[in-house]
């Protein structure tokens, strides 16, 4: 029989360079389930307990905030951001990818 082990993505970003990338991936998608889950992914890279400290919350808020089903506020989301180090900026998108406003008369 072939022993195998559980495959884990935290275990792969084991560098502050790959999980800022990571996180900088997800956020380029505009996907809020894929940067929730990029933030859970840090978050317990770096430990999910140090993490909850420095963002001010209990260790269970933040497994909730961060897991599958969560929907954290976006308070909650840039206390966590500062908790990992980071900071949030803002870029113009690249062309052909922004959303156009519709006129109202």
């Amino acid at each position: 029989m072939i022993k195998t082990t559980r495959f884990d993505a935290a275990d792969y970003l084991d560098t502050e360079e790959r999980q800022v990338a990571y996180i900088s991936a997800a956020l380029e998608t505009g996907d809020a389930d894929f940067v929730r889950d990029a933030l859970g992914l840090v978050a317990r890279a770096r430990g999910l307990g140090e993490v909850a400290k420095n963002a001010g919350l209990n260790r269970e808020s933040l497994y909730k905030a961060l897991g599958e089903s969560g929907n954290p506020e976006f308070a909650t989301v840039m206390r966590i951001v500062r908790a990992l180090g980071l900071t949030l900026s803002a870029r113009p998108a690249a062309r052909g990818r922004t959303s156009r406003r519709r006129r109202v008369a």
